[in-house]
């Protein structure tokens, strides 16, 4: 799979890119990323990307033109491309505005050959971009960031994930939060009695059977405690957080 990442901070995705599982997954060829910096597609000495909004109001916002000019120039599509654009790449801008990110869209947009995503910043985007230039929009959560750089580095880090060879042992994807429609039962391990704190003694037992109905029954009541939603069932005030992908 290929990524393509349009920002104004290209340096932010030097260190993730070479860390961990998503670094190994680089390394293997299992997945390309191509940072690319927007300021060097701004015309003028001044490198610009952003100006006052129209019709007032605090911040600034993205420039069209810069942002065009980066996505088609770096892709290899002329101006006049745009619609095949679209259909060869999902371009997504990562914004508060979009769709919320769900592991069911992470496994579809991990079984794409290649995505764009663009980091917005300041106050906004020129809404032409999102009409034009973009497939879609998304968001990571229900909060704000300064800008959609991490965001993008969410969505890359759980798309790569779910491509065959970045994890070792594959099989606990199927038993991971949200693969089964309730988050992940607890986990233990050594030592056994940790403070007089006791590992759950059906985990000693060895009892498989046991086991899993005890995984089943605490993922459940765990979901229920924190995300009762998952299971269709109503929301108690203060009950969800969540995290916002994209420009202040």
């Amino acid at each position: 799979m290929r990524i393509d990442v349009f920002t104004i901070f290209p340096a932010i995705f030097d260190s993730p890119l070479r860390e961990g599982l998503l670094g190994k997954a680089v390394r293997k060829g299992i997945v390309e990323v191509r940072v690319h910096d927007i300021r060097e597609y701004a015309p003028g000495k001044h490198r610009q990307v952003d100006d006052a909004p129209f019709g007032g109001g605090a911040g600034m916002v993205m420039k069209p033109e810069p942002l065009f000019s980066a996505v088609t120039g770096a892709l290899g599509y002329g101006m006049d491309e745009l619609d095949r654009l679209r259909r060869e790449v999902s371009v997504i801008m990562l914004t508060p505005r979009g769709a919320r990110l769900t592991q069911s869209k992470v496994a579809a947009l991990a079984s794409l050959p290649h995505l764009a995503l663009v980091c917005g910043r300041y106050e906004g985007v020129d809404e032409r971009v999102l009409e034009h230039l973009c497939s879609e929009t998304l968001s990571i959560g229900d909060y704000v960031l300064s800008g959609g750089e991490f965001a993008a580095l969410v969505v890359i880090e759980a798309v790569s994930r779910l491509l065959p060879g970045v994890l070792g042992n594959e099989a606990s994807l199927r038993e991971e939060s949200f693969s089964g429609g309730t988050l992940e039962y607890p986990q233990y391990t050594r030592p056994a009695d940790f403070r007089g704190w006791k590992v759950p003694e059906v985990l000693l037992s060895g009892d498989h059977a046991a086991v899993e109905r005890w995984r089943r029954e605490a993922a459940r009541e765990w979901t229920r405690k924190v995300r009762p939603d998952l299971l269709g069932e109503e929301v108690e005030a203060g009950g969800e957080g969540g995290a916002e992908g994209g420009e202040e």
